[in-house]
């Protein structure tokens, strides 16, 4: 029996972060539960463009946000 189930993964590159919606493929395999092959090209799309700091391509497939540390 296969099920999926929506999930959020977050990439993390230098500065920000993206918040990237992927779905979850749930089976009574061992190695459930994973990503589809899509879902795994679109998290590296995300960090390469991250990576790139090309915030346009990154924000078409998840949300993008910056880091900025807390002065305590």
């Amino acid at each position: 029996m296969m099920r999926k189930r929506k999930q959020i993964k977050y990439i993390h590159e230098g500065e920000y972060v993206a918040k990237v919606d992927v779905e979850l493929i749930v089976t009574e395999d061992e190695w459930a539960p994973y990503l589809s092959i899509q879902d795994a090209y679109k998290l590296d799309d995300v960090r390469e463009a991250l990576h790139r700091r090309d915030l346009n391509a990154a924000s078409k497939k998840g949300r993008v946000y910056i880091m900025q540390p807390v002065a305590v």
